[in-house]
Order: C-alpha cells, then structure tokens, then sequence
C-alpha cells in the first residue's frame, strides 16, 4: 500500500486528504509543522511529500531544500493558491516534482501521487540496476534474469555437453549466436573451431562452395585448393545461420553431409572425413516452409533434434532495463564518457517499448544515447524517436480483480502467444507446457483460428 506523508498547519485540509485518498488505497501521515515532518522523514520512508507553502516556523520552500539535499530519491508534491502559478514554477525550480492546487481536488492530488510513487520506484529499480548488473548472473555473453531466459540457460546447461544437433529460433536479434557459442563452449568441441556460416549473406552462387570447399582446378579460377567451413569446422561446431535461407538446390547435400558424415569438395575425387556438431538458427517457421516446399522435410527433421525457441525482448520481464544498465557501463567505458545510468522517464520508457529489434536494438539505441549525451544520466530525448513515442496499449478492465484463476491463465496464455507472434512452440517453452497442452487449452478457450 502506498504511504505518503503530508504537511499542512490546517488541521482541516490535512484531514479531509487523509480520508479521501484512503478511499484511493493510500494511506497518508500528517503533520501540521515542517521541522516535525523533516524529523520524521529521517526515520520513515515514505512515497512522496505533499506539502503546503505557507507554513509558520519553517517555510515550504526550506522544507523543499532540505528533503532535496538529504533526500533527494524522494519526490515533493507543493500545494499552491489556485491561479499561483509563479509560486508553483519556483517551487518546480527550487527541486518540487510536481504541484496542486487548493482547494485540494481528490482526482488531481491522487494523480499526483500515483505518478510520483511509480518515478521514485523507477529511480529505485535504477539504482538497484547499477548495483547489481556487475553482479548480475552472466551466461557466458548473455544477461538476464526473467523467467524466459532462466528456462533457455537450463536448456543450454543439459544439451551443450551433448553432440546433438539444436535449432535455435526466434525473432532476429535475440542472440542466437550468443546461444550458440554458450552450447559450444560447454562441449567436449571447446578447444575445437566455431565457425559461422550466414546463409543469409552469401549469394547462392557461392554457398556450395563456401560449405564445402573445391579442388584445385574444379573451375576456371580454382588456381589453388579451398577448404570448406565444413571442413574447417572438424572437430568443433558449424553454426548454420538463417538456415532457412540455404538454397533448395544445396540442402540434400548438406543433408548428406550430415547422415554420412563425409564432405566431398567441389571438383574433388574423394571424400573426406568430418567430425562436427551442427547448430542451426532461423527467426522463420521452419515448419510452415516445409509445408510450403520451400525447405525439405528430411533436412527439417535432421536439423531439429532439439528445438530452442529465444524469448523475444518484450517477453523477458524486466531484462530490458537490466540490459540497458548493462549497455550503459559497456559504452561509458568505450566512450570514455561519465554516463551512469537512466532517468526514471528514461527507464519508463525502456522498460514499456517493445523493442521488435530486440536485443540488438536496444543495444544500438544506448550505444547511440551513450556517445550523445552530455549528462550523468540518460534522459528520454536521448532515446531513439520511436521508444521516446511508444505509448502501450491499455490494459485490460478487470485484469487484476473479479476474475477467476483460469481467465487469467487464458488471458496470459494468449498474451504469450501474441509477444512470439504466434509461434506456438516458442509460447509453449515459456510457458513451461508442452505444445499439445498449449493447443488443448486454445480449443478449450474456442480459439480454434489461434491453434
């Protein structure tokens, strides 16, 4: 519950805010003397001050300087004259968060509060963050602490010392290589090669020869042997980026590559023996491609022993701000910049956007901010145009009460679903269900369309 504490030397108005917020869940502490408020602001914590101007003994304005001084994570609500907005600006410059008018109007004041309680728990998370992100648990690059990515480290910890073959996907930018590179580093293949293949950026005309190498003489420019990524990934792990990307025309090579275990170079006589892992990543439905003809099924199913959907950004409940903590500190000390961290606005704003990006976004937009800002302190303008205008939507009426457990299990559901754009397999992983479960419970909500 929230608790402020409110200074007024009218018995009447301090009695009259007292019981109309109570109607608002908010419980308020009055004093009638500044000197007494102050002393009691030292041994309770409270989450904001509203305090008149006027006051015998001790102004407010002195109040206002000694609260912003020895307590400056603490906001200062100002009770003003109507129409005294000289005052009331001076009280903003003199420290003051914001200001209301008197008579006292229950619906402003209460506004008020709110949003002064929520920038003071703002300004704790990130002064929390700055603590705890040296300390936050690291998984070889990554960071994170939400449930979605504890659940993708369980994964990586049981399959990375196996030699199976894992499809890693997810939307672009949630650190599929990062992934990766955990699963091969924690097998036996450590000491072995991680080579990178990006099916993506090399044209079509080149794939073959790049997966596989050539003999001297295979074509008209072979003046000298190539050997393949295939080949230099032996005894270590080929990561087959955007695999969905690969040619229908190379992949039942690959594929033999996979099941024979043998790489016969372009122009080349023999084979020659490989021993590799393979880690396959896409952010498409490889599913719906073979549906579609557009990837062969028997590829498909040798590439997906083990499956690993990524969490995108807005999935992963309060990573956002942690990561931008974290990007924070990388860049100060690249830059060579004193940039600390977030304004509370700032970090409203991290923390609200959905960052389709992901990651890599986020990354790129403190990267950004850091080498522009001027100041200690990240504000909202040094954040890219379209987080500073990101407004989510409403939530629903009635989320948090009148419902019974099994309409917020559906509401959550379908929220999971729609943060992964319909990918069931990667809302069923979050989720801890399998798919079949997952669908079960959608026919049983009549979202027949949504299975």
């Amino acid at each position: 519950m929230t608790t402020i504490l409110l200074v007024d030397d009218d018995p009447a108005v301090c009695e009259v805010v007292k019981l109309g917020l109570a109607t608002q869940g908010i419980t308020v502490e009055t004093r009638t003397r500044a000197a007494d408020a102050f002393a009691l602001l030292a041994a309770h914590d409270f989450a904001c001050l509203v305090t008149d101007l006027a006051m015998p003994e001790m102004h407010g304005f002195e109040l206002i300087e000694r609260v912003v001084a020895n307590r400056p994570d603490l906001p200062v609500i100002v009770l003003t004259g109507a129409g005294d907005f000289p005052t009331a600006v001076a009280a903003l410059r003199a420290g003051a968060y914001d200001f209301c008018t008197k008579p006292v109007d229950l619906a402003q004041i209460t506004l008020a509060v709110r949003r002064a309680d929520e920038k003071r728990a703002l300004r704790m998370e990130v002064t929390r963050l700055q603590r705890v992100v040296a300390e936050a648990r690291r998984f070889d690059a990554m960071l994170g602490a939400s449930a979605a990515m504890q659940s993708v480290y369980g994964v990586v910890e049981q399959v990375g010392p196996t030699d199976a073959t894992v499809l890693l996907s997810g939307e672009s930018g949630t650190g599929k290589e990062m992934v990766a590179r955990a699963l091969h580093a924690r097998s036996k293949r450590a000491s072995g090669a991680f080579v990178v293949v990006d099916c993506a950026a090399i044209p079509d005309t080149l794939i073959e020869n790049e997966l596989f190498g050539h003999a001297r003489g295979a074509f008209t420019d072979a003046k000298q042997t190539r050997t393949g990524m295939l080949a230099q990934a032996d005894g270590g792990t080929l990561f087959l980026d955007e695999i969905a990307e690969l040619p229908l025309a190379v992949q039942p090579k690959l594929l033999r590559v996979l099941q024979e275990r043998q790489v016969r170079p372009l122009g080349a006589e023999g084979e020659v023996a490989v021993n590799v892992r393979v880690i396959a990543a896409t952010h498409r439905d490889l599913a719906t491609m073979v549906a579609a003809g557009d990837f062969r099924e028997d590829l498909y199913y040798r590439i997906n022993v083990v499956q690993l959907p990524l969490p995108p950004l807005r999935a992963r409940a309060g990573d956002a701000l942690l990561l931008a903590q974290h990007f924070i500190d990388h860049f100060a000390r690249l830059f060579a910049r004193d940039v600390r961290g977030l304004t509370p606005e700032a970090a409203k704003r991290i923390r609200d956007h959905d960052w389709p990006g992901n990651v890599r976004e986020l990354r790129n937009a403190i990267e950004r901010a850091v080498a522009m800002c001027n100041t200690r302190e990240l504000t909202v303008e040094d954040l890219p145009e379209r987080a500073r205008a990101y407004r989510p939507g409403p939530a629903p009426a009635g989320e948090a009460v009148d419902i019974t457990i099994d309409e917020m299990e559906r509401r959550h559901i379908l929220r999971v679903i729609e943060a992964h754009r319909g990918n069931k397999a990667a809302a069923a992983h979050v989720l801890g269900i399998d798919r079949k479960t997952l669908y079960r419970k959608l026919l049983q909500y009549g979202s027949e369309r949504q299975a």
